[in-house]
């Protein structure tokens, strides 16, 4: 159990708070309405996101198990302690992933055969800041297949024109965390620098980078708007709207290039509640309609 503990801990698994609500999202704009609900969708597509977050999190951490060691800020994970042998992080993340191809196989067959595809950017994400500063984006649209999946797990369709809100979700959850990935990637500057690793702060500087973050969070809201129009939501989505963009603004008022001492609380804390809000806003829209 407190190997268990170390682990969930080491993934941060709590944090699947951040992108759960959107696979969510996904799932109850497929519906379109709760006489199509089907908690079969729900169990399988919780199982799937939840396998998948750790699936993604076990692998950064073992694929990037070196460079978190030189890193003093993440010197201390349990890998880098020895409190985990990083060969059954190694395994977790293939039994995850099992579970997760499982998931998308009870799901149905279009998801299925979708499954490599994910698995690509599931492991292939975190090596992308070895040679490009577009990282952010790239983990940015990880996350955003987990609308996309859970979109497909219940239409068993992406490519058709009714299926312009999955797209959006993702573009949004693309831009959404692409943007607070910046922001988190602010205080490694120096390191990655050293190691020549490959981030838009580490690019271009501090300044530049929160300007790129704060335009990244200007499209997130705007894609949302975009979102509420395409699917014609009722009036407690754009409330939830205007709330998730007061909490943007105010994310982006914590960090200052001088001052990164709030980071922790902008990343984490305020990017749950920004989850939260709009679930709980288009739930409320959808059975008000």
């Amino acid at each position: 159990m407190a190997k268990l503990r170390t682990f969930l801990d080491m993934i941060r698994f709590e944090h699947t708070i951040f992108a759960l609500p959107f696979a969510y999202l996904g799932m109850v704009l497929a519906w379109g309405s709760w006489d199509n609900a089907n908690w079969w969708d729900f169990i399988w597509i919780t199982i799937a996101m939840s396998a998948a977050r750790t699936a993604a999190m076990a692998l950064n951490r073992y694929i990037d198990r070196r460079i978190d060691l030189n890193n003093p800020r993440t010197a201390n994970r349990p890998i880098q302690t020895g409190q985990m042998d990083s060969f059954y992080v190694l395994i977790s993340a293939i039994i995850s992933l099992t579970i997760l191809a499982l998931a998308a196989w009870k799901l149905n067959p279009l998801a299925f055969f979708l499954f490599p595809g994910a698995l690509i950017f599931l492991v292939g994400y975190s090596y992308t800041k070895r040679f490009t500063w577009l990282c952010h984006y790239i983990l940015g649209f990880t996350d955003g297949l987990a609308p996309m999946g859970a979109w497909v797990g219940v239409r068993g369709s992406v490519f058709t024109a009714a299926d312009l809100p999955a797209w959006i979700l993702t573009a949004t959850v693309t831009f959404w965390i692409g943007g607070f990935d910046i922001l988190y990637a602010c205080q490694d500057v120096d390191f990655d620098r050293k190691e020549g690793l490959f981030s838009i702060p580490a690019s271009f500087g501090i300044p530049r980078g929160l300007q790129v973050a704060a335009v990244s969070h200007v499209i997130t809201v705007l894609l949302l708007i975009l979102l509420g129009i395409v699917v014609e939501l009722s009036w407690p989505y754009w409330i939830g709207i205007t709330i998730v963009a007061g909490l943007l603004l105010y994310e982006h008022s914590l960090v200052k290039p001088d001052d990164l001492s709030k980071l922790t609380l902008a990343f984490f804390n305020i990017n749950g509640y920004i989850s939260l809000t709009l679930f709980a806003a288009t739930v409320i829209a959808i059975l008000t309609v």
